[in-house]
């Protein structure tokens, strides 16, 4: 029979990461391109239009300075063709026209091969005398600014076109091709200046603010990665966190009922067995005494386990209130302190005056014994406890370090510390540490260890001051 695999746990944090990441840098890299497209369009046309407003300008001071006829346009008279005396304008007004026109064109900056063309699409002047003469009535861009009057300009890249043969100069890179339409007064366009120019100075500014235009993207989009990131990260913790804690509450609800159910069943019988024990001992000291004291002991220690098991599940109950926690501490000591003198145990203790902490006497005396005893246990050969206490002002914490120089834990073993009946103790029950974060959380402190082995333990509980000190 097959058996089912249980299906992997759907990991919300991976997923989040992966596919924010991908829509980021989708969204990014649409913004990017359409901010390029449009930062190079614009700075395009900018520059197309400037051109097309100084040849225009040109036009009308060539007008102003032949002193022709009121109404006349240049573009009237580009054409070779034209006959000017129809116009009123002098052979030599029109050749010096031409030839001054030309010049101001041949001498624009970046320009590569400028061309006049009529309205019927033939060349009547060029930069290259090979080309005047030819025809060019099905380029698209031509018609299109006879027809729409308005300039007409593409970009272009190097080794596109045949007729970058006939350029001043090779492109190195982009260039552009604009037609700028020359009319008359009544707005008949007579006359297309053609004209391709390799901008360099736009070209550089353009590919500066290209750089700068992805940089800032590519920030923007890692930081609006990072900053979801971080948060969902965080909240991804918190909820596992939240998980841990409510498998935990469960869990130990259930073995709170079970231990209770087993601790009270058993309560009544080691009772009898004892008094039975203690009855005996009275009655026959002879040779079953030892095993009648054995009994007594060991009925004793379960004792001791069914107290444990009924106080870790049952809930605390105590108001909080101002305690003491030196005199707390120095109280527990002096509990112990036949275990510690029988052990050898070297105590490095300073009694300081500190601010009372958030706690309950009763619960405080159980959380000491049980951090104290543990570390008297880590040392059976002897060693060195150490208490030191650290008040936190600003934020009204004190913090109590136990430390001892015992065996130590594994990192599986401190990993394992807080979880419910896990010991490494040889008749432990693997409630203490659990009933101390449950009494030290009980009132908004916290417990932490570090641990190494055969370098000793750490345990550092951190408690909240009062305000009164």
């Amino acid at each position: 029979m097959k058996m089912a695999m249980a299906a992997k746990p759907f990991n919300l944090f991976r997923w989040f990461s992966l596919v924010s990441l991908v829509i980021i840098l989708a969204v990014a890299i649409l913004l990017g391109s359409a901010a390029t497209r449009f930062l190079m369009r614009e700075s395009i046309d900018r520059d197309a239009m400037l051109s097309a407003q100084f040849i225009k300008s040109i036009a009308d001071v060539e007008v102003i300075h032949g002193n022709f006829s009121p109404g006349l346009s240049l573009s009237e008279f580009l054409d070779k063709r034209v006959d000017g005396a129809r116009l009123g304008v002098s052979h030599e007004q029109l050749v010096k026209s031409h030839e001054e026109f030309f010049d101001h064109i041949v001498r624009l900056p970046d320009v590569l091969l400028a061309s006049v063309y009529a309205p019927d699409g033939m060349v009547i002047w060029s930069t290259r005398p090979e080309l005047v003469g030819r025809h060019a009535s099905s380029d698209s861009r031509l018609k299109e600014a006879i027809h729409s009057r308005s300039t007409v300009t593409v970009d272009r890249h190097g080794g596109e076109r045949p007729v970058e043969r006939y350029f001043l100069q090779a492109p190195k890179g982009l260039y552009l091709e604009s037609f700028i339409p020359l009319q008359d007064s009544r707005g008949e366009v007579l006359s297309v200046i053609e004209i391709y120019k390799e901008p360099v100075d736009l070209i550089a500014r353009m590919n500066r603010g290209l750089v700068l235009l992805w940089t800032a993207t590519a920030l923007g989009g890692a930081v609006i990665y990072l900053s979801l990131f971080w948060f969902v990260r965080h909240a991804s913790r918190l909820v596992e966190d939240q998980q841990r804690k409510l498998v935990e509450n469960e869990t130990l609800a259930l073995l709170g009922e079970m231990s209770t159910a087993v601790a009270h069943s058993l309560r009544n019988p080691l009772a009898s067995i004892r008094s039975s024990a203690e009855l005996a001992l009275e009655v026959d000291p002879g040779p079953l005494h030892k095993n009648l004291g054995d009994i007594i002991t060991q009925v004793d220690r379960m004792s001791k386990w069914v107290r444990e098991l009924l106080m870790s599940a049952r809930p605390l109950s105590g108001d909080q209130e101002p305690v003491d926690l030196t005199a707390a501490l120095e109280e527990t000591l002096a509990a112990y302190e036949p275990q510690i003198r029988h052990a050898g145990i070297e105590v490095d203790w300073q009694s300081r005056q500190v601010p009372k902490v958030v706690s309950h006497p009763v619960l405080l005396q159980q959380l000491l014994g049980s951090v104290l005893s543990n570390a008297i246990e880590a040392m059976p050969r002897g060693g060195r406890l150490a208490i030191c206490l650290e008040p936190d002002v600003r934020r009204r914490l004190l913090t109590l370090t136990v430390s001892d120089t015992g065996s130590g834990m594994s990192p599986a073993m401190l990993e394992m510390a807080f979880k419910p009946f896990h010991t490494t103790k040889r008749g432990g029950l693997g409630v203490g540490l659990v009933l101390v974060r449950k009494i030290i959380e009980r009132f908004g402190g916290d417990v932490s260890i570090d641990s190494r082995e055969n370098a000793g333990t750490n345990v550092h509980l951190t408690f909240r001051a009062t305000a009164g000190g």
